[in-house]
């Protein structure tokens, strides 16, 4: 279950006044109208989607007294809330460059939710750092790249990972389909272009 008052950055004593300016703070800082990036507008949706049910939530009274309770009770770890708490802690280390630490995380998350394209995508990246695990990395992208094969992004992590083996046709296919879905990927081109050499 999401943490209403974490994704607001309320205290669980805050008044509705204190909700509302919170709300209407972070819903201007992510409403989707503000990115045209197609991959940006997406996480905007989806953040400001959390942040409405956060809001519509704990702004009335009769939800919040049952949110709250809810909160109280024992809480089962299902697969999909263990994936999801690796993936979120293993994001924060690969920012810290702590690889080893976010594959580990990473590979339970992929465990736990084996459909979800981002964890496969994620694995991968952390992945990509060692050149032992190159492999591994190119079958955790072509695992995300089946689930979601819309997503320009990892048709571009997969151009760039190839290129860096030194599989340059592999890699300029891959980053032409990145192209074809996100004509404005600069990482795409910066393959394309690293390719044509």
């Amino acid at each position: 279950m999401s943490d209403y008052y974490a994704l607001l950055n309320v205290p669980k004593d805050a008044n509705t006044m204190a909700i509302r300016a919170a709300y209407a703070r972070l819903a201007r800082d992510h409403h989707p109208d503000r990115f045209t990036d197609p991959e940006e507008k997406k996480k905007a949706e989806d953040t400001f989607t959390r942040i409405t049910a956060a809001f519509n939530t704990l702004s009335n009274e009769k939800d919040r007294r049952e949110y709250d309770a809810s909160l109280a009770a024992p809480q089962v770890a299902v697969p999909e809330l263990i994936a999801r708490a690796a993936f979120e802690r293993a994001r924060q280390l690969i920012e810290a460059r702590a690889f080893h630490e976010a594959v580990e995380l990473l590979r339970s998350a992929v465990h736990h939710q084996p459909q979800e394209a981002a964890y496969h995508a994620a694995l991968a990246l952390a992945l990509s750092k060692n050149p032992h695990w190159a492999r591994e990395a190119a079958q955790e992208l072509e695992q995300a790249i089946q689930l979601a094969p819309q997503r320009a992004q990892y048709h571009t992590q997969m151009a760039e990972l190839l290129l860096k083996q030194g599989l340059k046709l592999r890699a300029r296919r891959a980053a032409e389909m990145a192209l074809r879905l996100n004509p404005q990927d600069r990482a795409a081109r910066a393959v394309m272009e690293a390719t044509a050499q």
